[in-house]
């Protein structure tokens, strides 16, 4: 009676400790399956991202390539307009006697200075309603011939009406005249940088920069008032005044829109900043999980260690020592 009690306790135990190995292998499944999950679920993730960033560093990438083909155009197409805008001049100079003739009346002579202006903007490419505007009236009442738009919403007006009536009779004098007509024509030159000084194209209200342009649409007139009276030249700068010539408003005005590329260029790098900020915080949410998932994964293997080893020798003593008492006691194993 006592060896079948003792019998049916070693069964009962040995049965109970396969149930219990086998609960323990069904526990450890179920949680390499979760784990194996939430790490596919992280790798998703992480693909989604790693995909968001190479967009972002694709756009970039484009973004500078785009905008250096721009900037190579554009410096050819600068180069080329200067060597037509001096080809030009030449041929202005050519021409000077003609034009002279051609210009008896002062209201002729201003559609004139106006349609050589015009030419040499567009010259340089610049747009009406985008880079100046043809006779805006500024709220000060004030309407300069051309306003020339600059970054930051800055302006800078020109006038065209340039006096000439005493320059053309001094051509047409002879030398006991001519002094007469150079003085009238200097007086007439000084009159005109304090009239257009006191119409209001120099204002801190509008934005306006503290010169103004004044245009001398014909080479010979400018250099010869720097000839005659290189004092007038001075006497305009003071009052900020900027005389130019056809040649000397193109390269102005060249220098005009190249500060407004720049600024544009400038005001797109500030864009490329942020996209590489949205590089930086994505990269940051990056290292974040992997940083987690490499934790997890720690906590994993730890757990799997201290199962494999710890709890299994833990289990395997027991069982030793429930074997070794069922030899000793010749109790056989059911083979079913």
């Amino acid at each position: 009676m006592k060896g079948a009690f003792a019998e049916l306790s070693i069964e009962s135990l040995s049965k109970n400790t396969d149930d219990f190995l086998k609960l323990a292998g069904t526990v450890m499944d179920a949680k390499t399956k979760e784990g194996s999950k939430e790490l596919e679920s992280k790798k998703a993730l992480i693909d989604a991202q790693l995909g968001n960033m190479k967009g972002e560093l694709e756009r970039v990438h484009n973004l500078m390539t785009g905008m250096e083909k721009e900037r190579e155009a554009r410096f050819s197409e600068i180069t080329e307009q200067i060597k037509n805008t001096v080809h030009q001049t030449e041929k202005l100079a050519d021409v000077t006697g003609s034009l002279n003739r051609a210009l008896s009346s002062s209201a002729e002579r201003g559609r004139w200075g106006e349609r050589m202006a015009l030419d040499i903007i567009r010259a340089t490419g610049m747009k009406e309603k985008i880079n100046y505007d043809l006779q805006k009236t500024m709220e000060n009442g004030s309407r300069p011939d051309f306003t020339f738009y600059l970054p930051k919403g800055y302006c800078v007006n020109m006038d065209v009406k340039f006096p000439l009536d005493s320059y053309l009779k001094y051509c047409a004098a002879d030398a006991l005249e001519q002094e007469t007509h150079l003085k009238n024509f200097l007086r007439d030159v000084k009159l005109k940088v304090k009239e257009v000084k006191t119409r209001g194209y120099i204002d801190s209200n509008e934005n306006t920069l503290d010169v103004m342009i004044l245009f001398i649409p014909n080479e010979s007139v400018y250099e010869f008032i720097y000839e005659k009276d290189p004092t007038v030249m001075d006497l305009a700068l003071e009052s900020g005044v900027v005389l130019t010539s056809p040649l000397s408003l193109f390269a102005v005005l060249a220098v005009v829109r190249q500060s407004v590329e720049n600024f544009a260029f400038e005001s797109t790098s500030g864009e490329m900043l942020k996209l590489f900020g949205k590089f930086y915080k994505q990269w940051d949410m990056f290292t974040a999980k992997m940083d987690t998932i490499g934790k997890k994964l720690e906590e994993a293997q730890r757990s799997y260690d201290d199962l494999s080893s710890t709890r299994r020798n833990m289990l395997e003593k027991p069982l030793a020592n429930i074997e070794a008492l069922r030899s000793e006691k010749g109790i056989e194993i059911d083979n079913e």
